[in-house]
């Protein structure tokens, strides 16, 4: 068998994404996602201009070896533009070696650990009022954790909260320049601790809660908010100082007890090292769309799982459900899953990419179809182009740019 096509098609069902489909010459297709929102058209280069001339006349059997002869291959390795490029072609070929076996791909990954996969929901509100009721529409559709995100007084754009509907819904935006949010990082460790209170206040001590700090606190700003954070209980603190600064967990971990979860920008098992080997967090939050593929993020589940962190997939909606199938059936078949991201996809994205993957009672389960089973309409993806559009960018109050 023998790769003789590898197509790279973008399209904007309510958002851009990037899917590959390798097609080998007796029929069999496979499908990768490389999406890198904000900026999709870098990785689409990459895998014209670069990659898909070195995959035609492959065996799409020998998945280890392409991924090392693109990943080594290369020389410029990592980046989150390399590895989505990367992670697309691995999980296309996982696909289509699935597919020839007649199996989900989970069971090629030693099959079920568990019989479904739990999640959690967004839950945001301009105000505390609203925010308990997002909680409360999540709870009504199962889901058993939710994340809890709220407008910090006085601020007007809010990572989490603005750009979604009451109900916690995504309001895509597709614009020619980045949105402008703004910060107060002293407000924000003022309100946080009060936004738990009341929660806590509402729905008890059993819900399992969980905060995205989004990368912009320092170590000693994220250790206070997680020593504040305590008599609450989180379920974690997610992304609360910029990932590259790893050596700053250390103060975090010193002074809190509150779960720590990282890791949506890392690109490789590298990138997780000093974190893993020092204890310094709980979750991994990497996902197979750009931390390149099936192949190495489970190389990283089971490096956590010899010190007892677990698996915690980054599932939001710019993850097309190419990934996110990808991403349940490793988290069925490993054993240190800890919790699924779970967004969802807008109408129009679900009829572009039919797929066997069900949500039900809070859990997702990849479902019995052969390969990832996911399946890409190509005539419906054509009919919505590719639009420009940007992620947000931050300022301070003075007007410098923060992290976003």
């Amino acid at each position: 068998m023998k790769i003789i096509d590898a197509k790279v098609v973008v399209t904007s069902p309510g958002r851009n994404f990037v899917t590959l489909r390798l097609t080998t010459d007796e029929g069999v297709t496979g499908l990768g996602d490389a999406t890198l929102n904000g900026r999709e058209l870098a990785v689409v280069s990459y895998l014209d201009d670069h990659v898909a001339p070195l995959l035609l006349g492959r065996d799409p059997h020998r998945i280890e070896d392409t991924w090392q002869y693109l990943y080594r291959g290369a020389y410029w390795r990592r980046g989150p533009v390399t590895m989505a490029a990367i992670a697309a072609v691995d999980t296309a070929l996982w696909d289509i070696k699935a597919k020839v076996a007649g199996l989900p791909l989970y069971q090629l990954l030693g099959g079920a650990s568990r019989e479904r996969v739990r999640t959690y929901g967004h839950a945001n509100g301009r105000d505390l009022p609203e925010l308990l009721d997002s909680v409360r529409a999540r709870l009504a559709e199962g889901y058993p954790a939710v994340r809890i995100q709220s407008g910090v007084p006085g601020l007007k754009a809010v990572y989490g909260v603005h750009g979604t509907s009451v109900d916690g819904s995504p309001v895509l935006h597709q614009q020619a320049r980045p949105l402008v949010e703004d910060w107060d990082t002293d407000a924000y460790l003022r309100h946080t601790p009060a936004v738990f209170e009341a929660v806590r206040a509402e729905f008890g001590p059993e819900l399992p809660l969980l905060h995205d700090a989004h990368h912009r606190l320092t170590p000693v700003q994220a250790a206070r908010l997680a020593k504040d954070l305590e008599p609450y209980r989180p379920f974690w603190l997610e992304d609360c100082t910029p990932a590259e600064n790893q050596e700053g967990l250390r103060l975090v971990r010193r002074h809190s007890t509150t779960p720590l979860a990282i890791g949506e920008v890392f690109n490789t098992l590298h990138d997780y090292q000093t974190l893993i080997t020092e204890q310094l967090i709980d979750y991994v939050r990497s996902a197979v769309t750009h931390f390149g593929g099936v192949t190495p993020l489970r190389r990283l589940f089971d490096f956590a799982a010899q010190y007892q962190i677990k698996s915690a997939v980054h599932g939001p909606e710019d993850i097309s459900p190419v990934g996110m199938a990808a991403a349940v059936h490793l988290d069925l078949a490993i054993h240190n899953f800890g919790i699924q991201e779970y967004s969802g996809h807008t109408p129009l994205t679900e009829e572009v990419f039919p797929h066997a993957y069900t949500f039900a009672d809070g859990h997702l389960h990849p479902g019995e179809e052969p390969g990832l089973g996911v399946e890409f309409d190509e005539e419906l993806a054509a009919a919505h182009p590719y639009e420009a559009a940007y992620l947000p960018v931050n300022r301070l109050q003075d007007g410098s740019i923060h992290d976003w």
